[in-house]
């Protein structure tokens, strides 16, 4: 017995028992076909197929069972060959990171770098865009992962997995009546305050802590990058809250 011959049985019984047309799909002639499932039959000492003639009608009740083992066992060796595919190919083809642009701006540069010194063959893609985006990028196998400041907390069909520590600062001129100091949250309400848009950078996370604390902090303005709330810091218009 053979994987070619269990490769006769599965394409016969897929193509309606068509001698002919398992044997183009498998690229083969009919008369080796027919040879490798009759040797298949005299080493089982049972019929698979059921005969008229030159004719095959069906399988058997041997036959069924047969084709239900020779399938997983074919399933088996393709996962096999696939396992190995991919182990060979590791180091070639294409990676698609979905990532905000905060992430893209100020993390990953080194990361990518490093990447691409060890990877030289893998095409990378970046896919930048919110939160949200990101993660629908992902769910719709658009991209392969995504790297984010945080989850959208209505995802539960995504696997988190913590990489790294993020913080947040507070960013003010060199004059600012709060530079060199170590602000509290009490402090940071009697300004105007710039920070992130709902979606970006963990602004969930800096409006719970005030809601927490019982405050309610004066945003004044809202950015998705971390360039723009320096830019407006630098020329007064607020305290900035970034992150780090």
């Amino acid at each position: 017995m053979n994987l070619q011959q269990l490769r006769f049985v599965r394409e016969t019984a897929q193509h309606g028992f068509s001698l002919t047309r398992a044997a183009q799909a498998i690229g083969t002639s009919q008369p080796a076909l027919s040879r490798g499932i009759l040797e298949l039959e005299a080493e089982l000492g049972v019929d698979v197929f059921v005969r008229h003639g030159k004719r095959i009608l069906g399988l058997t009740e041997p036959g069924k069972a047969v084709l239900a083992r020779a399938e997983r066992v074919l399933a088996e060796v393709a996962g096999i060959e696939q396992v190995t595919a991919d182990f060979r190919a590791r180091d070639t083809g294409e990676l698609r990171v979905a990532t905000t642009h905060t992430q893209a701006r100020y993390v990953l540069p080194a990361v990518i770098g490093e990447f691409r010194r060890r990877y030289p063959a893998v095409r990378l893609t970046l896919l930048q865009g919110s939160p949200k985006q990101i993660t629908d990028l992902v769910l719709a196998r658009q991209a392969d992962f995504a790297i984010a400041t945080e989850v959208p907390e209505d995802q539960d069909d995504l696997l988190a997995i913590p990489s790294y520590d993020w913080e947040h600062v507070v960013l003010v001129p060199a004059k600012h009546p709060l530079a060199g100091q170590t602000p509290v949250l009490q402090a940071l309400v009697k300004y105007p305050l710039i920070t992130y848009v709902e979606e970006f950078a963990g602004r969930r996370r800096i409006d719970r802590a005030f809601a927490e604390a019982g405050l309610k902090p004066d945003i004044v303005l809202a950015a998705v990058d971390s360039d723009v709330i320096k830019t407006y810091v630098s020329v007064g218009l607020g305290v900035g809250i970034m992150a780090d």
